[in-house]
């Protein structure tokens, strides 16, 4: 692949910090997970973080947390990875796509979660796509009206700000779900963890997330507990050493990477912008509060653009992406499509991420930006 989607690359100290770990001889979650915890939660500026196996371990506690039971319903937008709707059923409850605001911001419509509130709905689940706001002030002042609880899905947004204010994504609703897979912002491989200032919810979710047992492996290896009991339905959804240190390790050159997200991003809106065919959510002034986790783009003709990207990879070796199908479209959600969704449906079928990674070169980027130009011609003559 002459140019892929993502690259990760870690270095000698990330390395050594994992090394450290398996010479340590712990490897389940203990010290480790508890420092990353720490560093982690002064970053946001929250009380709680509790790490997890996944970010969708991290959205199903935090629906625990917020109390959504079998039978209530959890509104989420439909232009999402598919976990932020699975959370909502793993709690037995139905999720309820909305639609998003359209090609210009995929973040979802609060207009249209305002008219499908029911007396079921128990929570909305915010995702700051790209790492990019949903309007989470509107939303919050909404759930409050309502009664109903704020999730945020921050997957992409370890260290993005709301506008007009400095406080960090993740930290606006009752509880954040933040994700560390292999591509994202801040990286471990698999891993996760929920934010939140609630005592009860950070208590729940410490509790469940390994089998809610009233102590774990570390507190008996320190002598803090002989036996444990089992005090509810619990999962195991515990995170270990290896990644806690890398997470620690790597958090020191987070917003380091960020900025070069911003910057890349920056020239790919300067570049696209003189480009015909093609058009980019959020405004230059969102970039600046952005974790920039993707460089989306939607072709003007959706017709195109499958062919579109076909060229881009057969031709000049540069791998793109779809983040992400409707949620309506699965054939495990199709029966979640209530009515229409034309702004969620247009974005799916018209959007393409192109690459984006922290180390990307000039070179890189300007054969991104001629394969995408050269394949907007080829397409249009097909």
């Amino acid at each position: 692949m002459r140019v892929p989607l993502f690259d990760l690359r870690l270095d000698e100290r990330d390395r050594d910090a994992v090394d450290r770990v398996l010479r340590s001889g712990w490897l389940t979650m203990g010290p480790r997970t508890e420092e990353f915890e720490q560093r982690f939660a002064e970053h946001l500026g929250v009380k709680h973080a509790v790490a997890v196996s996944s970010g969708t371990a991290a959205l199903h506690l935090a629906l625990l947390g917020a109390g959504v039971e079998p039978g209530d319903e959890v509104i989420v937008p439909a232009i999402t990875f598919v976990a932020t709707a699975n959370a909502a059923r793993y709690c037995g409850a139905s999720p309820i796509l909305a639609d998003i605001y359209g090609t210009h911001d995929f973040g979802i419509d609060v207009s249209d979660v305002e008219r499908r509130i029911t007396s079921r709905t128990k929570a909305v689940c915010a995702v700051h796509y790209g790492g990019y706001a949903a309007a989470v002030g509107e939303l919050a002042a909404l759930c409050a009206q309502h009664g109903i609880a704020l999730i945020e899905d921050a997957a992409h947004s370890p260290s993005a700000t709301a506008p007009g204010s400095d406080r960090k994504l993740g930290t606006l609703g009752l509880a954040g779900a933040f994700s560390f897979f292999s591509n994202k912002v801040l990286s471990c491989g698999e891993g996760g963890l929920l934010a939140t200032d609630d005592d009860a919810v950070a208590a729940l979710a410490r509790s469940r997330r390994s089998h809610a047992m009233t102590s774990v492996t570390w507190d008996r290896h320190r002598g803090h507990a002989q036996t444990y009991d089992v005090v509810e339905l619990g999962f195991n959804y515990r995170i270990d050493e290896i990644r806690s240190a890398l997470l620690t390790q790597r958090m020191r050159g987070l917003d380091a990477d960020i900025q070069k997200r911003r910057a890349l991003v920056t020239t790919y809106r300067e570049e696209l912008s003189r480009m015909p065919g093609v058009a980019f959510p959020y405004s230059d002034s969102d970039v600046s509060r952005s974790s920039c986790y993707i460089m989306p783009v939607t072709v003007d003709d959706p017709g195109r653009r499958d062919a579109l990207r076909s060229i881009m990879l057969t031709r000049h070796e540069v791998q793109t992406s779809v983040l992400y199908p409707s949620i309506a479209d699965f054939t495990a959600y199709r029966e979640a499509r209530s009515d229409s969704l034309p702004r969620a449906d247009l974005v799916a079928s018209s959007q393409v991420t192109l690459p984006l990674f922290p180390h990307m070169d000039t070179a890189q980027q300007t054969a991104v930006l001629d394969a995408l130009g050269n394949a907007l011609e080829s397409a249009a003559d097909r």
